[in-house]
């Protein structure tokens, strides 16, 4: 096959989202000679980085979630990465010069490549009880890391019962007089290591086989009403000024629907290369269907996203090996 002029303003690769996945493709694919462009708009910015204290990245002992993120940012930057903050809108198929590429439009302007990564992450779940919506911000939070000070020597509740959820409860009682952590089932789901951390600590309280009916308050939240799941017509008000709520994701693919084949909830359907169903299109993170969201388990998708990517330029431009 004989090698194709590509425009100059043509990337190779643009990547969507500029969590842990996203980073390390950025990285993979600059030291990999490609021409790369990270865009990262306020709907795509990593969980990761509101996470207190992450023990479980191989070689590193202990670290929040901000620094880690901004050793990877700094890492992919050195190497060459360019990053911008810019949220993208829409993606379509485009003819860049004899080939077909990808036009990306953001909130100020617009950018062309040979290929796309997303990488955009998830957001945490609401519960959709009465008084949620009212309250977020004034008293309904999702991210203890950012609210924890503001309840200092006061009563709050945590749903779920996942690492999340767990890790949060532990962070709030730094602060907090008491956390009562509030979860549907009658046992945890969480490592046993943060099980024991959390059984262990005098100020976390369970509500077992419990849920959250409606969240109460006047300006700000003053209590929670909830139900036991076994017993539903027992409920109960529990006083609290804070909430903090750790269900499970909602994938961040809006971007991509009717462009790549999604699965019943939305997590983009990715083969092991992380191909999508859309030629050129990859993906990889917490918006692909898979079973494992972690940092490590990001990291290598997007490792393995910028490898394929980087062999599909090659592929199109008539450069492949």
């Amino acid at each position: 096959m004989a090698e194709i002029k590509v425009p100059e303003d043509v990337y190779d690769i643009i990547i969507v989202g500029g969590g842990p996945g996203g980073l390390t493709s950025g990285l993979y694919a600059v030291r990999a000679n490609q021409k790369v462009l990270l865009l990262e708009g306020s709907s795509t910015i990593s969980q990761i980085s509101l996470t207190d204290f992450i023990e479980n990245y191989p070689g590193i002992q202990g670290i929040s979630g901000f620094d880690l993120i901004d050793q990877f940012k700094k890492q992919a930057i050195g190497f060459g990465l360019e990053i911008k903050a810019e949220q993208v809108n829409r993606i379509t198929r485009e003819l860049l010069g004899d080939i077909r590429g990808w036009k990306l439009q953001t909130d100020t302007g617009e950018y062309r490549s040979l290929s796309v990564i997303i990488s955009t992450g998830a957001q945490w779940m609401h519960l959709g009880v009465p008084g949620e919506e009212d309250f977020i911000g004034r008293g309904v939070s999702f991210c203890a890391t950012c609210d924890a000070p503001f309840y200092r020597n006061k009563e709050v509740a945590v749903v779920g019962g996942g690492n999340t959820a767990i890790q949060e409860a532990l962070y709030l009682t730094k602060f907090a007089s008491r956390v009562t952590l509030i979860h549907r089932r009658n046992r945890l789901r969480a490592e046993g290591i943060l099980q024991e951390r959390a059984f262990a600590n005098d100020k976390i309280h369970f509500a077992w086989g419990s849920v959250v009916e409606e969240i109460i308050g006047y300006n700000n939240v003053t209590s929670v009403k909830i139900k036991n799941v076994n017993i539903p017509e027992e409920t109960r008000e529990l006083p609290v000024e804070g909430i903090f709520l750790f269900i499970g994701l909602t994938p961040n693919t809006k971007l991509v629907e009717g462009l790549v084949n999604l699965d019943q909830d939305g997590y983009i359907i990715a083969h092991g290369d992380m191909r999508t169903s859309a030629k050129g299109i990859f993906a990889c993170g917490d918006c692909i269907h898979k079973s494992l969201r972690q940092v490590v388990t990001a990291c290598g998708d997007g490792a393995t996203a910028a490898s394929s990517a980087e062999l599909y330029v090659d592929e199109v431009k008539g450069q492949a090996y």
